[in-house]
């Protein structure tokens, strides 16, 4: 087998999430749909016990669940069997009701699946939903899951430029918030045209080389509506924006803005861009999310390895019930084995 052909048969490192949550069963649907999905080899970083439990919950033969040590086999047995590397609970989980105690092995689970890929045993991480509260509780120190992969990113991969961007994705479309989990009244204090660059730069390279796109177009939105109206409704779009805009496109990059946001998002407006820059945690994720609330994925962007997730929560309300849709999560692991196929290509060419 040549040294290509082993790279594409390292697995993906998909992680539990919260043990409470809907990752388990999830997952475990997942590798069910894996053949009429065609979806890539994934080794679970979880608990046996727990992993076993979901498969007795879903009326599946628990014997599906498979121990590995060796990520390298992992391809070999995600024919016939999940392999799932165990990280061990402090307590059995109970579906809907988080656990602090059990907080340690969701943060492991993340650990360790960066550490596989780093060591070259595994080709991307994928990550299940986690409760940052409970987590909060057990001692994590992180702001999210993205804050936390740049912190092992800078540690696994020293010396490599490390700056973690969120991206969501779908079919319909990309979109970047500027700024993320912050109040509302925080956002034009944290906007600066350095961090607008920044952002616009690392979302050009990552459609180049994760999305295929040679020349990507990137729309950047106004934090005012109507984009200030010339100053009527606000100066930063014109002061912090634009300038930002200008200096990008200097650069040689197709960005445009700022626009209206409040009409950037329309089905003739999106085939104009390849992906979205948008000032403000919602004013990005409310029309992804309401374009495609079941298929989008959560990218981060910026980092020396792939990542990807589903984007949606841990659903502790419905959590064991056997309503939740996996269709999220198979989608951020297709995103997340085309990114390292492209990856690949581009190495090898």
């Amino acid at each position: 087998m040549s040294a290509p052909d082993k790279e594409r048969r390292r697995p993906l490192a998909l992680t539990m999430g919260d043990a409470a949550g809907i990752g388990p069963e999830l997952s475990l649907q997942a590798w069910k749909d894996r053949f009429t999905d065609r979806l890539p080899a994934f080794v679970l970083y979880a608990d046996i016990e727990l992993m076993r439990a979901a498969a007795r919950a879903a009326g599946i033969d628990d014997k599906v669940i498979v121990p590995v040590t060796d990520i390298s086999a992992a391809a070999d047995v995600f024919r016939d069997s999940l392999p799932v590397l165990s990280i061990p609970l402090a307590e059995p989980a109970k579906p809907g009701s988080p656990s602090v105690r059990n907080g340690p092995a969701t943060i492991s689970a993340i650990r360790s699946a960066v550490a596989d890929v780093a060591a070259g045993h595994a080709s991307a991480v994928v990550t299940n939903p986690i409760a940052k509260s409970v987590l909060y509780g057990a001692g994590f120190e992180f702001p999210g899951h993205t804050e936390y992969l740049g912190a092992l990113a800078a540690e696994f991969w020293p010396g490599e430029p490390s700056e973690p961007v969120m991206m969501l994705a779908s079919s319909k479309l990309r979109v970047v918030p500027l700024t993320i989990h912050v109040p509302l009244k925080d956002v034009p204090a944290l906007l600066t045209a350095d961090k607008i660059i920044k952002t616009a730069r690392i979302m050009a390279a990552s459609l180049r080389r994760d999305f295929g796109i040679e020349n990507p177009r990137i729309a950047v939105a106004g934090l005012n509506p109507h984009a200030g109206e010339d100053g009527a409704l606000g100066s930063e779009d014109a002061e912090i924006i634009r300038p930002a805009i200008e200096a990008l496109r200097a650069e040689g990059l197709d960005v445009t803005g700022p626009h209206a946001a409040d009409t950037m998002f329309h089905d003739a407006a999106r085939k104009t861009y390849d992906a979205a820059l948008a000032m403000y945690h919602d004013q990005g994720l409310i029309p992804i999310k309401t374009l495609a609330f079941d298929e989008g994925v959560n990218a981060t962007i910026g980092l020396p390895f792939v990542r990807t997730s589903p984007d949606h929560g841990t659903a502790f309300a419905i959590a064991g019930k056997g309503v939740a849709s996996a269709t999220s999560l198979k989608a951020a692991l297709k995103l997340a084995g085309e990114m390292v196929a492209r990856r690949l290509s581009a190495a090898a060419s």
